[in-house]
């Protein structure tokens, strides 16, 4: 069986971390598994986004030490997605993480690569590499305080003990906070509300946001602007005005 499973609801991509014996740890074949399922996910037209979630009881503890430990902490990382295949990994769709437990060191930096994120109650979040002599180099350094206030992201950095989720969504870090088991079904009910609207605006939108996200003003306008064009020129601008004007669900074609 993979490690890492991948399959399709209508046009949503389902990339599951499948090793609970290990915690759902990232060793090589896991973040190859990750990268080699974002590029189906990206490469395939009828795809528009994707939800990314770990077999429970854990979404994800993280870099498998043992793999460190032994020498081989480099294959952790690829060469285009970084660790677990996708903490550097440019892309162009969306991915929501479904964690439905701990997602802990290398485990929320997964989840800070994504773009929004659905949590239970069961789940935590946290770097506590400096517990084990490490450094949280997969991004939650400077992704952490830009997803929760400064001073809340340096005392778990430098304490290295987690967050709750209750916590997490109180300062929105957790787009949605749900009951335990819950995580994936609402990351679907998510998925589906984003899935409704235009393929093309919802990428370019999501580009302009990640862009602009420490940009200047006037580049945030400049980068609007040239969101708009590219909207405006999609196969699929008619159709919205269209089937807005004849009161009825448009029918997107990704385009």
């Amino acid at each position: 069986m993979a490690v890492v499973e991948y399959t399709t609801e209508g046009h949503v991509a389902l990339i599951t971390i499948n090793r609970p014996e290990a915690r759902n740890a990232v060793n090589a074949e896991v973040a190859n598994g990750i990268e080699e399922s974002i590029d189906r996910l990206e490469a395939d037209d009828s795809l528009w986004l994707g939800i990314l979630t770990g077999v429970p009881p854990v979404f994800c503890s993280g870099a498998d030490l043992k793999e460190i430990n032994a020498g081989r902490g480099a294959s952790l990382n690829t060469e285009r997605g970084g660790f677990a295949g996708i903490t550097r990994r440019e892309r162009t769709k969306p991915i929501i993480a479904a964690v439905d437990g701990p997602a802990l060191a290398g485990g929320t930096e997964i989840t800070l690569a994504c773009d929004l994120v659905v949590a239970s109650t069961n789940a935590t979040f946290g770097v506590p590499e400096v517990k084990r002599s490490l450094v949280a180099a997969g991004g939650a350094l400077f992704r952490l305080p830009r997803k929760l206030p400064a001073n809340l992201a340096m005392e778990l950095i430098l304490t290295g003990d987690p967050v709750d989720a209750a916590r997490a969504h109180q300062f929105g870090y957790v787009n949605h906070l749900c009951q335990p088991g819950e995580a994936l079904d609402k990351a679907k009910e998510l998925a589906r509300r984003i899935e409704a609207n235009a393929p093309v605006s919802v990428r370019t939108s999501r580009r302009v946001v990640l862009a602009a996200a420490t940009a200047d003003e006037d580049t945030g306008w400049h980068l609007s602007e040239e969101g708009m064009a590219t909207a405006m020129g999609s196969a699929d601008f008619s159709e919205g005005l269209t089937a807005f004007i004849e009161k009825r669900p448009p029918k997107w074609t990704g385009r």
